[in-house]
């Protein structure tokens, strides 16, 4: 049996295969590290076992499959970040199958958890009228409230991520002819997205107010540094609370950072944009990914239907069939 301890695995598989071999994102790294601790936590409230106590042979496959049951009846994630979830866990049970043939077996029936089927349902987003009441719900006689409209402003008009959009630093802004903002997406892929003038107007504005160094970011807290994700999460919500006042419609919907990107996507289809176009704008590995924004645009179907040719059949009266029948097909 090998000697190798699930401390010394885990820590050589962040160093070695994702860092050093693979040169990671520190994106991916953050959804690794956030999967394990989550996952150790678990193992130590289940098996009474300090993390460093911990051997590979307890995370087995029966512990994984409880602990991912947990992440969607606990924890109330949904299948699709379940299996986010299990995607780290198998890349870390290959890198140990491949390092340590002894515990071989004990990986393969890791890895032979599957993923979980789930719905695809049309995505949300808002349209133009909810995206002009979410930008005047910022108060601009504030800092907080300026930065936060420059920060939607750009969101909804560029498309961006949520960890491109504070991810941005000062000298990722031009705002000479031809503006735009540059960013480094999923996948390493650098983009540049251009700007509308008023996205122009309040970005000048906001980068005179706000002095610093070119690698200073372009949304600071109100400490200087970057905002995490949560921070954007709650500003939206916050501005979206105030909007719903103006705009009551969007009590109804529901609106996350990625919403934002949605509606710039939905923005750009139904002005016309080609799919090809909206792909390269939202950094798209493929023109098949904005499929999605065809299937959510009602209002592209019902120009289809409009060019459709109603049929000639008249309405005619119903006549109950066979009982029997009928009850078999009410089953």
């Amino acid at each position: 049996m090998s000697t190798a301890t699930l401390p010394s695995l885990l820590q050589s598989f962040f160093t070695e295969r994702l860092l050093s071999q693979r040169r990671a994102s520190s994106h991916t790294v953050a959804s690794y590290r956030d999967c394990f601790r989550l996952l150790l936590f678990f193992a130590t409230t289940s098996l009474g076992k300090q993390p460093c106590a911990l051997a590979l042979e307890d995370l087995d496959a029966a512990l994984v499959s409880k602990f991912l049951d947990h992440l969607e009846r606990d924890r109330a994630n949904s299948a699709r970040s379940r299996n986010v979830r299990l995607a780290a866990l198998h890349s870390f049970f290959r890198y140990v199958a491949m390092n340590e043939p002894a515990y071989l077996l004990h990986c393969q029936r890791v890895l032979a958890i599957p993923n979980k089927r789930y719905e695809r349902k049309p995505v949300s987003f808002l349209d133009e009228g909810d995206v002009a009441a979410l930008l005047k719900a910022p108060d601009i006689t504030t800092w907080i409230g300026r930065r936060d409209r420059a920060l939607l402003l750009v969101a909804t008009q560029t498309g961006l991520r949520v960890s491109e959009l504070v991810g941005l630093h000062r000298e990722d802004i031009s705002l000479g002819t031809g503006a735009h903002v540059r960013c480094s997406g999923k996948g390493r892929k650098h983009r540049a997205t251009p700007l509308r003038k008023d996205a122009v107007a309040v970005l000048k504005a906001w980068l005179a107010e706000k002095e610093g160094p070119p690698s200073a970011p372009l949304f600071p807290s109100s400490r200087g540094g970057p905002l995490s994700r949560d921070a954007v999460e709650a500003l939206l919500k916050r501005h979206l609370a105030s909007a719903c006042e103006q705009r009551p419609s969007l009590k109804a919907k529901r609106a996350t950072p990625h919403t934002l990107r949605h509606s710039t996507a939905m923005s750009l289809l139904q002005h016309g944009v080609d799919r090809s176009v909206i792909a390269l704008w939202l950094g798209h590995e493929s023109v098949e990914t904005t499929q999605i924004y065809l299937h959510a645009d009602m209002g592209l179907k019902e120009k289809a239907l409009a060019h459709s040719t109603p049929t000639k059949q008249k309405p005619a009266r119903y006549k109950p069939g066979d009982e029997l029948l009928a009850f078999l097909e009410g089953l």
